[in-house]
């Protein structure tokens, strides 16, 4: 388990900034890519009536900038600013959701760093990612059922897309995110103290 020392600094150092501007470029990219992918995986899975299930397994690749963001920065408000940032690369780019995306990018934001706050930022580890995966699942769950009407689905239905919401939540934001921490601190760019 990776905790901050006591000595950190909660001030933000320019190094800070450039990590975040950093991630908020590299997954923006990314989240533009997975635009095309969900479409074409969206209309794969809607003959068999599986159609929503695009958008479940393809959110944690949404919401990858969030827990990189906290992991890499260790300040509060990193993973909801990484977020936003990214969603905002994403709509300059072009994405398909357009403006839209920037509310998503908040709402996500604010669920994946729900999980660091609910750790008192002391864990950036496995556990905070769990803990982020668990807060991003429920939150962006409630809002889907807001936005996208989830409401109407029946209960085996709501389940099975939460379930399939939370583990890739916990494979784009956990597995994935840590493989990228672990080549950021191998090529020497992160030194704590």
């Amino acid at each position: 388990m990776q905790t901050i020392s006591k000595s950190k600094s909660t001030r933000w150092a320019l190094r800070d900034v450039l990590l975040l501007a950093f991630v908020a470029v590299f997954i923006g990219f990314i989240f533009w890519v997975l635009g095309p992918i969900y479409n074409l995986l969206s209309a794969a899975l809607t003959p068999l009536g599986l159609a929503p299930f695009a958008n479940e397994i393809l959110l944690g690749g949404w919401m990858m900038a969030a827990p990189l963001a906290s992991i890499l920065i260790r300040q509060a408000g990193a993973g909801v600013l990484g977020e936003f940032f990214a969603a905002a690369v994403e709509m300059l780019l072009g994405g398909q959701w357009g403006v839209a995306t920037l509310l998503s990018g908040l709402v996500q934001g604010i669920g994946n760093e729900a999980g660091f706050a609910v750790l008192g930022y002391k864990n950036w580890g496995w556990g905070g990612i769990f803990a982020s995966a668990i807060t991003g699942t429920i939150i962006t769950f409630i809002w889907s059922a807001v936005r996208d009407g989830y409401g109407s689905y029946h209960i085996g239905m709501l389940i099975a897309l939460f379930l399939t919401r939370f583990v890739s939540l916990l494979f784009f934001g956990g597995v994935l995110v840590v493989a990228i921490q672990k080549l950021i601190e191998k090529a020497g760019v992160l030194r704590r103290d």
